[in-house]
């Protein structure tokens, strides 16, 4: 039934009667897609699915076999074992024609796009980018480089740097580049979920492990199995759950809360921390052995005040994200504004960068962007007159507006919905001035 479904939808098809016939016809055949019964004599389907992911069958151009299984005795426990085994899909019987033939499509849109980002990951790395981390400077080309050498491998990796420098940037690069891209990257900033919460959302929890466990959930070392989870913010880890922690990094398993059995998982680990985790270790926050076992290969990533060369590409690349995201046609920067820019001492780094042209493209008036339209804290003193003798209504108001957020947070100690009924303002205004000003703390 399925040859014919397939056929007339323009489909090459060849069967197989079960799993080891199967394997035979792959190792002579170049498929890119298998439809897999579960329950088949000699070799059955999950079985078929460890042998195949053993031999890491790939056609020419080093895209995968995509396998989607089906099955009449389906469950949701089935499903994920399936895809936990390397399926791209599940099935479950009966299904109508139009059902599988979507599933195929969708398998289809995935191939392209895989093929898509590797082209245009090749003409980036021709041109000396590294996908959304740009940069010219001889450090950063040489950050790049370890990138491009690490990244085929599963290796953990510790990112480090301050705030904004685009440690999560580089770590999905890293992802991006390797074998795991077709599987799931997964981020969490171990510093933003509360230490009672941080296990179960990094280990999952069984039913009935605790007040409001209702039903059993994978965490997500379960969730990023076969891809790539990112520990954002590690330093701010609890020493308690780095022993659990280590122990996941050592033996590959993962106990649930409330369970009694480990799970297997294949996941490359990224860890990365604005923290010195050496410091750290030698005043007892963070474990030595942990951090050996982290520290394999150190990516440091550097401030945007040592890297100066790449503000005008980075400045431009901004704005021309801006430019489509907001529907304008700012042209560049002037003169002035770049060597502002160059001057200023970033502390907020990229990000502070990036929001900085967000708002430039926003209120730039004409087709370049100039010194007034900056934030005004980056203004260095170059061509800017003294505040007493500055008649910029512009720029007065905004050293007002600066002013009087400082004074309200911290007249409410920094609780932000009490300073902007202070300021009249919404909280969502206040939240953007914030950032807008530079105002944020940095961690």
């Amino acid at each position: 039934m399925l040859s014919v479904i397939l056929s007339r939808a323009g489909y090459e098809v060849v069967t197989a009667a079960d799993g080891e016939e199967a394997l035979e016809v792959l190792s002579r055949e170049n498929l890119s897609i298998v439809l897999c019964d579960v329950r088949m004599p000699r070799l059955d389907g999950l079985g078929f699915l460890d042998r195949l992911t053993q031999r890491r069958q790939r056609r020419d151009g080093g895209a995968p076999i995509h396998t989607v299984m089906m099955s009449a005795y389906g469950s949701m426990e089935l499903a994920i074992e399936a895809m936990k085994r390397g399926a791209y899909d599940y099935i479950s019987k009966p299904f109508k024609a139009d059902e599988i033939l979507l599933t195929l499509r969708k398998v289809e849109e995935r191939e392209k796009l895989t093929m898509e980002n590797q082209r245009l990951r090749g003409e980036l790395l021709r041109r000396g980018g590294l996908g959304g981390f740009l940069g010219q400077d001889g450090g950063v080309n040489e950050l790049l480089e370890t990138v491009r050498k690490v990244a085929a491998y599963p290796t953990t990796v510790l990112i480090t740097g301050e705030s904004g420098t685009g440690k999560e940037v580089l770590a999905r690069e890293l992802h991006g580049l390797s074998d795991r891209s077709g599987a799931a990257f997964v981020a969490v900033n171990c510093g933003a979920i509360p230490e009672n919460l941080l296990e179960s959302e990094l280990f999952g929890h069984e039913k009935g492990a605790f007040t409001g466990a209702v039903r059993s959930r994978a965490g997500l070392f379960e969730q990023a199995h076969r891809g790539t989870l990112l520990l954002d913010e590690l330093g701010e880890m609890p020493l308690s759950l780095q022993v659990k922690l280590l122990r996941v990094l050592e033996t590959r398993l993962v106990r649930r809360v409330g369970g009694s059995g480990g799970r297997a998982v294949d996941v490359r680990v990224i860890a990365a921390t604005s923290r010195d985790l050496t410091k750290e270790v030698d005043e007892g926050r963070f474990r030595k052995d942990l951090f050996f076992r982290l520290n394999v290969v150190h990516l440091r990533v550097p401030p945007l005040r040592e890297r100066p060369d790449d503000i005008p590409l980075l400045a431009n690349h901004f704005v021309e994200k801006f430019n489509q995201r907001l529907g304008r046609r700012v042209r560049g920067l002037a003169a002035e504004a770049l060597r502002t820019l160059i001057e200023a001492p970033w502390p907020g780094n990229v990000r502070q960068l990036e929001n900085a042209m967000e708002r430039a493209v926003l209120l730039c008036a004409g087709d370049e962007i100039g010194v007034d339209d900056l934030p005004l804290g980056l203004n260095s003193g170059r061509g800017i007159p003294d505040e007493e003798d500055d008649l910029s209504i512009k720029r007065r108001s905004a050293s007002l507006e600066r002013d009087l957020i400082q004074r309200a947070m911290a007249r409410t100690g920094g609780n932000r919905t009490q300073a902007a009924r202070l300021l009249e303002i919404s909280y969502k205004a206040l939240a953007y001035k914030i950032r807008d000003y530079g105002l944020e703390e940095n961690r």
